[in-house]
């Protein structure tokens, strides 16, 4: 649903900014800082605001605390936004900033997703190794996401898996002293933080990242007609149009968190192209579609999901919830 149209906008917004500055909630990981920055200076850019006048307030997320288990374990995506969620029913900030792929599908309808920056790289890069082929024998994948886990062993069932969480700079270091042979982080993650490891980013055609991987999303409050307003004025649309379609997918096939599934939207010559990718959670199965659809129909971005689980084998059918 668009914003509602504020002809008093400009007004408005004079006069909540001589009391305060637009408070724009994010985790305090080095990660999440770098994604806020962002999105406030786009905030700024947008509506000729000084540097001021947006504040980030910060906070450590349920997920940051909790490093020695795996996300499914402990509450799942929800882990990431329930602090920003609070705070913001609260009136302690105006806006949430997120990495979308940590966004629970299915929100509270008190939350609203205004806007979403331009994506960056979508992409997995590998660390430990030049190339999946490369990788020695039986070595063994850090990693934490359910995703991951069953397309390396997909691509290379010989793999052990083994757990790996933290922010970008830990798995580098758990890398780093030997905890595990490869990994694999976003590239957009590495780019926003100006990291370059020696590392390969794998070829979007063959390894599908996450849905919405590499997008940035501001969050408010539904009802919050003045902060909707203000920030669709920094919304992407190319980049709304292709992961509000693989969020659909998702909340269609009723996955989450433990579900090894794989989508990716791109616009085409003014379609969208639509490609996705089940798995079994060992790897031993797959289940691949891919659908033209017009930007913004996400009924059609739904019927893709259902008509993947109509097709997935029992293996792969069961780790996805009831669809919605």
């Amino acid at each position: 649903m668009p914003p509602p149209l504020l002809h008093d906008m400009t007004d408005q917004l004079a006069c909540l900014l001589e009391q305060r500055p637009i408070r724009l909630g994010t985790r305090q990981s080095p990660l999440a800082l770098a994604q806020a920055h962002m999105a406030a200076n786009a905030l700024r850019q947008a509506h000729g605001l000084t540097a001021e006048q947006v504040e980030l307030v910060t906070m450590v997320a349920t997920g940051d605390r909790v490093q020695d288990r795996a996300l499914r374990e402990v509450g799942g995506k929800a882990l990431w936004t329930r602090e920003l969620d609070g705070s913001l029913i609260e009136g302690r900030i105006d806006a949430a900033v997120h990495s979308l792929k940590d966004v629970e599908t299915i929100r509270d309808p008190a939350f609203v997703i205004a806007a979403m920056l331009e994506r960056a790289d979508p992409r997995d890069m590998l660390l430990g190794a030049s190339s999946l082929a490369d990788i020695a024998h039986g070595a063994r994948l850090g990693t934490s996401a359910p995703r991951r886990a069953a397309q390396m062993l997909n691509a290379r069932p010989d793999m052990q898996i083994v757990l790996f969480r933290g922010n970008v700079a830990t798995r580098m270091a758990k890398l780093a002293a030997g905890e595990a042979d490869v990994t694999l982080l976003a590239c957009a993650g590495l780019d926003r933080l100006g990291e370059a490891p020696p590392g390969v980013r794998l070829d979007i055609e063959s390894w599908l990242p996450a849905p919405s991987q590499g997008a940035i999303g501001i969050e408010t409050l539904a009802g919050n007609a003045l902060m909707r307003a203000l920030l669709a004025a920094t919304d992407h649309g190319p980049t709304s149009a292709c992961v509000g379609a693989e969020r659909a997918f998702l909340a269609a096939l009723g996955g989450d968190c433990h579900s090894p599934v794989s989508a990716h939207a791109v616009l085409d010559d003014g379609a969208m192209l639509l490609r996705a990718v089940l798995y079994s959670a060992d790897g031993t199965e797959r289940i691949e579609h891919a659908v033209r659809i017009a930007p913004g129909d996400d009924g059609a971005a739904a019927g893709l999901a259902r008509s993947m689980l109509a097709d997935a084998p029992p293996a792969i059918a069961a780790l996805f919830g009831k669809p919605v």
